[in-house]
């Protein structure tokens, strides 16, 4: 800009006048373009060109065989291996307990099968419960419907309020039979794993 300005000075003080404004007014100024000459390739040998492209073919054959190979293998999660600590030290870390005395070994056969008899008379409870409270039910329902039918079906309409619920069906396209899913992709806090 302060180029432009001082060729109008030079323009009005030579010329003095609006001509002169006209003059600089027209005059426009480029950047300068830095450029160098383009390298000259260089001619290859067509057989090292081909054995470039080669050990490209192969390499890339290679990391394909070892993705195949590892294909169907899952990722290691850190926290279900055993460290190696723990399977140096089993031998010390296994319990030499006692065997059980046969007294032992009969008072708890008796303990479970008290426990189990326990459980199947609560079980039995249980369902007696429900089915006193179901006839019940179906007795005040009967009642109800010999005095009015409309307070009937007033009593055994479903009522939405009661449970908010509201299911979807299925929206997506039926399974595609024969299909290998891949094992699924999960977010892996601890440590990332990368082949190599």
């Amino acid at each position: 800009m302060s180029l432009l300005g001082a060729f109008a000075r030079l323009g009005l003080q030579r010329s003095g006048g609006v001509a002169g404004v006209a003059v600089a007014r027209c005059l426009h100024t480029t950047p300068v373009l830095c450029a160098e000459p383009l390298k000259k390739k260089k001619k290859l040998d067509p057989q090292i060109v081909k054995q470039r492209e080669d050990r490209k073919k192969k390499k890339i054959e290679k990391q394909i065989r070892r993705l195949e190979k590892n294909a169907r293998q899952l990722k290691p999660v850190e926290e279900l291996e055993v460290p190696l600590e723990l399977i140096d030290e089993k031998d010390k870390r296994q319990r030499k307990l006692a065997p059980l005395s046969s007294a032992q070994l009969e008072e708890r056969a008796l303990l479970k099968k008290q426990w189990a008899h326990y459980k199947h008379d609560e079980r039995v409870a249980d369902f007696q419960i429900i089915d006193r409270l179901v006839q019940a039910q179906n007795k005040a329902l009967a009642e109800l419907r010999s005095e009015s039918e409309e307070l009937y079906q007033a009593a055994i309409d479903i009522d939405p309020q009661l449970l908010p619920v509201a299911v979807k069906g299925p929206v997506a396209t039926p399974p595609i039979k024969d299909y290998v899913s891949p094992d699924g992709d999960y977010l892996h806090q601890s440590m990332k794993w990368e082949v190599k």
